[in-house]
């Protein structure tokens, strides 16, 4: 028997969560009914009332209420519900969390999902659900259901997804999750233009006896890859694709924020870093690209999908940045070098070759690096650079061990 967190604002929407909680009670689980309204006062009795948790994050809630500004409640509750609801997890007194909820109730419990654990059941019922998302996912597994209706009472519809929505928590919940945790755990970034590499790396790695988890470098990967490193899960890092920082630097789309490859840093993990990609800064179809970027150097990599050649001084810039951010790796870390090409289209005859931007990307990497960097006269794709770097991260990690 799991108990499950059924949090909501249950001033307005206190008839649906009941029900919820009612069909989870009927499966056999506990529940906690957790209410996180502002509004009047709650139209069911929960197990912890809104004030036992704002005073979870030292929140006078009393006095906010007294505004009766709506925004500033909402905010609130989206600042204490994270704090009460990662109490409760970490104290095993719950093994999931439900909630229903529109624009302010979505904001406030996927906020409060967001602080717990990654493989933590969390199921979100929303108005919000089918549109851009990635704001309340952050780096979550958050299930978000389409509420499809609005969330505004019972009726022949919402019957039907609530009771859905509570046995799709209730089976998260009940299944057994089998792993081998004898294995230590590597993370890995690739992007289609890295695929060989790291899928070569990943075989070497694992022939070791570890496990390699492989991020997309496609700005949630990117992000996913960093929340988990911090973690403490992750025993080593091989970022042979660090891309993503090509876009925030010039303002592509597939950025992952200025915090990219700072989690090994924090988490004191060994690393393997190499240039993969950067010398491309994506944008979506053709049309999209900003008119401030004509006549750059550009390969349609489908009709969905452009990418811009990074110019000599756009590299150095990221040469510089790359080696920065290794620097602060309290852990053992390398940055290995594929001379020859950073991607499949920078190699020579490709539409990306551009030997003056590889070298003024190499040449900032070597001059502010104070990790040892390694040069190799290999594309990135080949055999024997996806062999060094696997077997330098393999050598780094048993550093570490010692």
């Amino acid at each position: 028997m799991a108990t499950i967190a059924v949090l909501g604002t249950l001033d307005s929407k206190g008839e649906e969560h009941a029900f919820v909680a009612g069909l989870i009670r009927a499966r056999g689980h506990q529940v906690l009914l957790i209410d996180v309204g502002t509004g009047g006062p709650p139209t069911v009795v929960p197990n912890f009332t809104r004030e036992q948790v704002a005073s979870f994050a030292g929140i006078d809630l009393a006095e906010i209420l007294t505004r009766k500004d709506r925004g500033e409640c909402v905010v609130a509750m989206s600042q204490a519900a994270p704090v009460f609801l990662a109490k409760l997890a970490a104290a095993h007194e719950i093994d999931g969390v439900i909630s229903l909820g529109g624009g302010g109730g979505t904001a406030i419990a996927t906020a409060a999902m967001r602080a717990l654990p990654l493989g933590f059941p969390k199921l979100m019922v929303s108005t919000l659900a089918s549109g851009n998302t990635a704001h309340y996912l952050g780096t979550k597994d958050i299930v978000m259901m389409p509420s499809i209706a609005d969330i505004a009472g019972l009726n022949r519809l919402s019957r039907i997804i609530f009771s859905r929505a509570a046995g799709a928590i209730c089976g998260m919940v009940e299944a057994e999750i089998q792993i081998d945790e004898a294995r230590p755990l590597v993370v890995a970034s690739m992007f289609g233009n890295t695929t060989a590499c790291v899928t070569e790396a990943k075989r070497i790695i694992e022939e070791a006896g570890y496990e390699v988890l492989v991020f997309a470098a496609t700005g949630a990967g990117g992000k996913s890859m960093e929340a988990l490193i911090e973690s403490g899960l992750v025993a080593g890092i091989l970022d042979l694709t660090t891309t993503e920082w090509a876009d925030e630097l010039v303002g592509g789309v597939l950025n992952a924020g200025a915090e990219r490859m700072d989690a090994a840093g924090k988490a004191g993990i060994p690393a393997v870093i190499a240039p993969g990609c950067l010398d491309m800064v994506n944008f979506g179809e053709r049309d999209s690209v900003p008119a401030k970027f004509a006549g750059r150097n550009f390969y349609i990599h489908n009709p969905q999908v452009t990418l811009m050649r990074t110019t000599p001084e756009e590299s150095a810039a990221l040469g510089r940045i790359l080696a920065e951010k290794v620097n602060r790796y309290p852990a053992p870390a390398a940055i290995l070098i594929p001379k020859k090409a950073i991607s499949i289209i920078s190699a020579a005859g490709q539409p990306f070759h551009d030997p003056a931007a590889d070298e003024a990307l190499f040449e900032a990497i070597h001059t502010h690096a104070k990790v040892p960097v390694e040069d190799f006269n290999e594309e990135i794709n080949s055999p024997a650079f996806a062999k060094a770097c696997a077997e330098k991260l393999l050598g780094l990690m048993k550093v570490a061990r010692i």
